[in-house]
């Protein structure tokens, strides 16, 4: 009897155990090994038309991370009583509602960040990051592991835009956090300063050309760190494998 309790407690910890690490496995795909903006390519528009900026990157960020938790967790929640003739519709329904929402709650705390997102904070609807994270993952898995997902992958596309719009705001204007004060507040004021003095800056980092170079630079490091790690792996087991 007792051998049959030390069982099931161990069948049990090891399905906890696997949970945990399929957890980290999906928020780590959405961070780096599929990253929709360094690895699919998604959400491109945004990524190069907002990012001239370290602080609209930061606030649209933040808007497509919002919306893309709460879209993945109501279409997991909903998704037996969806009929999958008219699931595209509905989903675009719940996503439009939930922009709309973070739309005038920033327009109204934060003028001057909408005024910089323009219409690019309403276009989160059409992003294709939202889309396909509803069609591809949260109607088919539950409500944890589609908040799971919908984190990864909105950390991971946030991520790439501040890393972009901190670039691009430092080589085209010589400024890093300029704005800031404007959406954290007294505590913005610390972050804006001055690297480059702006007779030295590159306008074209600003400009599209200079967000195309910088992302391609970006994506050509990703895949060169992934190789050199998979590399590194390939030699250990050569190497394991001579010795034996």
């Amino acid at each position: 009897m007792d051998n049959k309790i030390d069982t099931v407690e161990g069948k049990k910890k090891k399905v906890k155990a696997s949970t945990k690490t399929s957890l980290l496995k999906i928020l780590f795909e959405g961070i780096w090994s599929n990253n929709p903006g360094l690895c699919q390519l998604l959400g491109l528009c945004p990524l190069l038309a907002v990012t001239t900026s370290a602080v609209s990157a930061i606030g649209l960020g933040l808007a497509t991370l919002i919306v893309v938790c709460a879209s993945s967790v109501i279409i997991s929640l909903i998704r037996r009583c969806i009929f999958k003739e008219v699931r595209i519709p509905i989903y675009v329904l719940f996503i439009a509602t939930l922009v709309t929402v973070v739309k005038f709650y920033i327009e109204a705390y934060f003028p001057d960040l909408n005024s910089q997102l323009g219409i690019y904070l309403a276009l989160i609807v059409t992003n294709c990051i939202i889309m396909g994270r509803a069609e591809a993952f949260a109607s088919r898995n539950g409500p944890i592991l589609a908040f799971v997902d919908a984190v990864g992958t909105g950390v991971g596309f946030s991520l790439v835009l501040f890393v972009l719009g901190a670039v691009r705001e430092i080589i085209g204007q010589g400024t890093l956090f300029m704005g800031a004060s404007k959406l954290f507040g007294s505590f913005g004021e610390a972050l804006e300063c001055t690297f480059i003095n702006a007779d030295y800056t590159l306008m074209v980092a600003i400009l599209p050309p200079g967000g195309f170079f910088i992302l391609a630079f970006m994506i050509a490091l990703k895949n060169f760190m992934q190789n050199f790690r998979r590399h590194k792996i390939e030699n250990s087991f050569r190497i394991k494998s001579i010795q034996n």
